[in-house]
């Protein structure tokens, strides 16, 4: 049966890409912001292109929020990609006249890069931990980065009978160690774009749209 996927269209920017990359992986895709077609379809794929803070305002007036929260809570898959994954954690330093807070579903603040060049724009490697289904098939491959903030630290450690349901957290470099993919259950999220990543970001997409 083909996976159900909805694009959620809150106005972050052109995800034309990301809705013809999910059909090429064999999805049926929707781009739409219907809260009823976001919370009930397999997959939802959450975008996000400049700046945090303005994202977050658009992700609130589309229901984003809740959206993701119930869908989470359920167990439903979700996918965020870029500044997309950046409003899953507790907030960022990107100023704003009107700054906002993350999602909080991951801690963690996102932070301008220490890089001599800012925006990190081009193909980078990626250290993939051990047992990821994302990665699976594409664990040495290159993907396409274009963002100036992300995360640098991980501090959700799984302890005692967690670990084995411990986050998966996959990580890239430029000027400073960043993450650039989680796998947390039905929540995944990269920092690049798979949509823009030619082969191998087709090869991760088709992994998340097989498991769901």
């Amino acid at each position: 049966m083909t996976a159900d996927v909805v694009v959620l269209d809150y106005g972050s920017g052109n995800v034309r890409s990301a809705v013809r990359a999910l059909e090429r992986v064999g999805a049926t895709v929707t781009l739409t912001d219907d809260p009823h077609r976001a919370l009930e379809c397999d997959g939802l794929f959450v975008p996000g292109v400049g700046n945090f803070h303005a994202c977050m305002a658009g992700l609130a007036a589309a229901h984003g929020p809740r959206i993701i929260g119930r869908r989470i809570s359920g167990g439903r898959a979700v996918l965020g990609v870029c500044v997309g994954m950046q409003v899953l954690f507790d907030g960022s330093t990107e100023p704003s006249e009107h700054p906002l807070d993350g999602l909080a579903e991951w801690p963690g603040t996102v932070e301008r890069l220490p890089a001599d060049i800012v925006p990190h724009m081009g193909w980078s490697e990626v250290e993939v931990p051990d047992g990821s289904s994302l990665f699976a098939g594409v664990e040495h491959e290159r993907f396409y980065f274009v963002h100036s903030y992300a995360v640098q630290a991980w501090t959700l450690e799984a302890t005692g009978a967690f670990v084995r349901v411990a986050p998966r957290v996959t990580w890239a470099r430029h000027g400073a160690k960043f993450v650039a993919a989680v796998e947390n259950g039905p929540l995944s999220a990269t920092q690049f774009h798979p949509e823009k990543s030619g082969d191998a970001g087709l090869h991760l997409l088709e992994n998340w749209v097989r498991s769901l």
